[in-house]
């Protein structure tokens, strides 16, 4: 099926990186930053030059697409889902990517910071990469691959039905979305217009690897109320809110409970921000748990932390409050493993080896598979991510692009 196609999945994401599209967790607007749309446009117009007639970005960002049926058969629409930002935690400004071709598992020293070295001791996925083409940063930004490598991958698949028409397949909807690193990735998504039954998101790590499970998560934030006084006559008057706020930082185990201390199916307490001056202070946390009963134990066990802190202050006060952030999508694919079942086997027909993964994080497909749209999620090839080691095997983009292709194939086959 692929032997004479020119994959162009590399050749997009190397244009697509250079894009500055990093969102902001601090912004109310949506999409939380504009320049995002820089991307979605070029992405809408490139569909239509496609010849998928209606692809179009709308107001807030988002890109709908819609690949025709080629089928007389009735067969269940799938929708492919990426997202188009890139994190905060590392500058996406300046992206200048770097083509290794066959990597033969030596040191890669990436040229603008000659500290940054891409070792196969440090990620030994790369020993899997052996005569790949692997393409990196250069050593100041992340590369972006999360997600960018999902949107160039969706963006060939795309190329490769729309010039083999002979290939049978349903409709297929393409859904690329803004925000998600700052989790509103779905805020402003229009399901009813999307009007697919089940989706895949693209935006996984290893070849082969499909994940079906992610955290359930919630956000706490804690205000702590001092009591202010002029520093120089503040004795037996003054409760200062950041000292308090240091005390229940402190008084968090060092052993457990944190994302530095747990892995596989343990979650955890972690502020992320703390911010404020002695008449307030207030600390942002995340909660995460596999189990969503699990979210209340931490939460109620941070509450009598800060309890147990503020008995020393009684004309201190503080606010707790939750907020729901997204749940574990296998409640949802559970019952749907049919959505499962294709992707399981698009990934074998694709010669690659499974490896089901639980996701230590939430994607997009979380919150869709509450929405009504069952939604696990596909390697895109990313490693490192979110770092400036940040880095892709050109080959596991092209099996990602194989497997999609397999997929919509198996689904019409099976209707």
């Amino acid at each position: 099926m692929f032997q004479h196609y020119k994959f162009t999945a590399a050749e997009r994401f190397l244009q697509y990186v250079q894009i500055d599209t990093q969102s902001d967790p601090q912004s109310s607007s949506y999409p939380t930053t504009e320049k995002q749309k820089d991307l979605s446009k070029i992405l809408a117009t490139e569909l239509q030059q496609m010849g998928i007639a209606d692809a179009h970005m709308d107001e807030w960002g988002y890109v709908y697409a819609t690949i025709p049926s080629t089928t007389s058969k009735k067969v269940p629409v799938i929708c492919f889902c990426a997202h188009v930002d890139t994190a905060p935690d590392c500058s996406g400004t300046n992206v200048k990517p770097i083509l290794h071709k066959n990597y033969q598992g030596q040191d890669i020293v990436l040229p603008d910071d000659k500290t940054q070295v891409l070792r196969m001791s440090d990620y030994p996925y790369l020993q899997k990469l052996t005569g790949h083409d692997i393409i990196t940063a250069s050593g100041t930004t992340l590369l972006g691959s999360d997600d960018k490598a999902g949107v160039a991958e969706i963006m060939d698949m795309a190329n490769f039905l729309m010039t083999n028409k002979n290939i049978k397949h349903g409709e297929i909807k393409i859904l690329f979305t803004p925000d998600e690193e700052v989790g509103k990735g779905t805020a402003k998504v229009d399901l009813k217009k999307l009007g697919a039954d089940f989706g895949y998101t693209l935006d996984g790590g290893d070849a082969g690897s499909l994940e079906d499970e992610t955290f359930s998560a919630d956000g706490v934030q804690v205000i702590i109320h001092g009591v202010i006084a002029h520093p120089g006559y503040a004795k037996d008057k003054m409760i200062n809110a950041m000292k308090i706020a240091g005390e229940i930082l402190a008084a968090l185990p060092k052993d457990r409970l944190s994302p530095e201390s747990t892995d596989g199916k343990r979650g955890f307490i972690h502020p992320v921000r703390v911010e404020g001056i002695a008449e307030k202070c207030t600390i942002d946390f995340i909660i995460r748990d596999f189990e969503t009963d699990g979210l209340k134990k931490k939460e109620d066990y941070l509450r009598t932390q800060i309890e147990e802190r503020m008995r020393t202050y009684p004309k201190a006060s503080f606010e707790f409050t939750v907020t729901e952030q997204y749940r574990n999508m296998k409640e949802i694919l559970d019952v749907n493993t049919h959505v499962v079942d294709f992707a399981k086997e698009a990934i074998a027909r694709a010669g690659l080896e499974l490896k089901m993964e639980s996701i230590r994080g939430g994607t997009d497909g979380s919150r869709l598979s509450f929405m009504g749209l069952p939604c696990p999620n596909l390697f895109a090839g990313e490693q490192a991510i979110h770092s400036k080691l940040e880095f892709i095997s050109v080959q596991d983009m092209n099996k990602a692009v194989e497997t999609m292709v397999h997929l919509v194939c198996i689904c019409e086959e099976k209707s």
